[in-house]
């Protein structure tokens, strides 16, 4: 039986976080540059949503939800920026590891980043203040088949860091042809929409 695509897309942009204190959890999260999109409240009730920044996906605080929850990624294209950002926010993050059979999970955990930098290969992780804990993990090309539709980026990060890689690719590409490309745009951009797509990246 061949597997057909549902007619109706069914995106994925919530997931309930359990709390034990909203408003010590709403301090946390935005204490980590996330977005405060909606504190509503209707005598005892209350509702409070946050997104992480460039991320299509928001959590909702759930009061006395049960949890906590573990694994919850959160995927970065600089893992190194990133755990940084979080240290200089006073979060406690594990020092950044990968797994012996990067980038599959499996071989155990190694200290480091994941050797080249490969995609979906390096990690680090935090809780917050109720123990539900996040993964951050650096994805830089996608997997082929991955990603659907047109070529996008959530942020001026993230479009500077592709931009960034394609620099130095295509610096490669320059000295394996020992002259300069005067169509370095046209060569960016089919290196950023195959490192998106998962697909075969320019030589």
């Amino acid at each position: 039986m061949t597997a057909t695509p549902p007619d109706v897309d069914m995106k994925l942009e919530v997931i309930t976080i359990p709390v034990s204190d909203l408003d010590r959890a709403k301090d946390f999260y935005e204490g980590l540059g996330w977005r405060l999109d909606a504190d509503f409240r209707d005598g005892d009730e209350r509702a409070v949503q946050l997104t992480p920044p460039g991320s299509p996906c928001s959590i909702h605080l759930g009061k006395n939800a049960p949890g906590p929850a573990q694994g919850i990624f959160l995927v970065v294209s600089d893992i190194e920026a990133a755990r940084d950002d979080l240290v200089r926010r006073g979060v406690a993050v594990t020092e950044m590891f990968h797994f012996a059979k990067a980038p599959a999970p499996f071989g155990g955990r190694v200290s480091g980043i994941a050797p080249g930098h490969i995609s979906y290969g390096s990690y680090a992780a935090f809780q917050d203040p109720d123990g539900n804990g996040w993964v951050l993990q650096e994805v830089t090309t996608r997997f082929p088949g991955r990603v659907a539709g047109d070529t996008n980026y959530a942020s001026a990060a993230d479009l500077s860091g592709a931009m960034r890689r394609a620099e130095a690719a295509h610096g490669e590409h320059e000295k394996r042809t020992g002259q300069r490309d005067a169509n370095w745009a046209d060569w960016y951009a089919a290196y950023m929409v195959a490192e998106q797509a998962g697909t075969e990246l320019p030589k």
